[in-house]
């Protein structure tokens, strides 16, 4: 009888559904996960078609190297230092305010926070994590230039690098918080107790044993926030303004690479034209600088992985 089943019509044509069924399921799931890669290969094409028919205007050394930024203006100069030096800028700021906060939060909510603490202060974090990027970037605009920034730094306008950073720190403060507290949070228990069983004191345990061992997490939050930064556009915008100025004081307002395409994009070139094909150029550019950053955060990922 067991051997007669394989024969039997039912179990055939049940057979033949739930093969048609997995092959189905497997076409689809395949489907989903090659949106991605196709996304990226049809945006990383069409920078490089655009770029291409400007670059066969501009030259590459000039745009890499030089320091004057006046593509709307006569005569058009097309260095792309100014945009990229207020790009560094805004988003190391950003860095520095995000970095010690987001790991500060992280610390206490893995190690020191209480289950009725830590929920309320992950709501929080998740709070700032979803207000919009506009409103973050009027909160600068109206709040942190003239009521933090103007009485206490001698040379500041209401556009400022400074505002920019300070805005997007706290912008991607949840990145680094909730990254690294799940890097921290994934390690061992038994690490924790081995070194109680040797003495070692709560704060020793958090500082020589918990941040090693989720250290290439914690780093991969880091590289990912300081991405997340130089692409922000909407706060760099308003707060920032869009004058182009190649300085590295941050008091001065200056416009990001993400600022000049917005600007752009919305009308103040025609189409077609080479101040319209230089977005793509930029665009490019901030595309290869992210990537870079990517590609170095995967290396020390790995090369700073502890495997348990």
């Amino acid at each position: 009888m067991s051997s007669n089943i394989f024969f039997d019509p039912v179990f055939l044509k049940n057979l033949r559904r739930r093969q048609i069924k997995t092959t189905l399921v497997n076409i689809l799931l395949l489907a989903a996960s090659s949106i991605s890669f196709i996304s990226i290969v049809v945006i990383v094409g069409s920078l490089v078609l655009e770029s291409s028919i400007f670059f066969g205007q501009v030259s590459i050394t000039e745009f890499i190297t030089g320091t004057e930024w006046t593509v709307l203006f006569t005569p058009k100069k097309f260095g792309v230092q100014p945009l990229l030096v207020a790009t560094a800028i805004t988003s190391l700021i950003a860095l520095a305010v995000a970095m010690p906060v987001g790991l500060a939060v992280a610390i206490y909510l893995s190690e020191y926070a209480s289950n009725r603490a830590r929920k309320p202060i992950k709501s929080v974090i998740e709070v700032l994590a979803g207000i919009p990027t506009v409103v973050y970037g009027y909160f600068a605009l109206y709040f942190i230039s003239p009521n933090l920034l103007m009485p206490l730094i001698e040379g500041i306008g209401v556009h400022s690098a400074l505002a920019v950073g300070l805005t997007i720190g706290v912008l991607i403060i949840p990145i680094v918080a909730s990254l690294s507290e799940d890097a921290m949070y994934s390690v061992p228990e038994d690490f924790r107790q081995a070194a109680y069983s040797l003495g070692a004191r709560k704060l020793d345990v958090v500082f020589r044993v918990v941040l090693p061992a989720a250290l290439s997490g914690i780093f991969a939050s880091i590289i990912l926030a300081f991405t997340r930064a130089m692409g922000e556009t909407m706060i760099a915008a308003i707060a920032g303004g869009f004058r182009v100025y190649y300085s590295w004081d941050p008091r001065e307002a200056m416009q990001t690479m993400t600022a000049f395409i917005a600007q752009v994009a919305t009308g103040d070139a025609p189409h077609g034209t080479i101040e319209y094909q230089s977005i793509f150029a930029v665009g490019l550019l901030l595309f290869l600088v992210t990537m870079a950053f990517n590609i170095v955060a995967l290396y020390i990922v790995k090369r700073w992985q502890v495997r348990y």
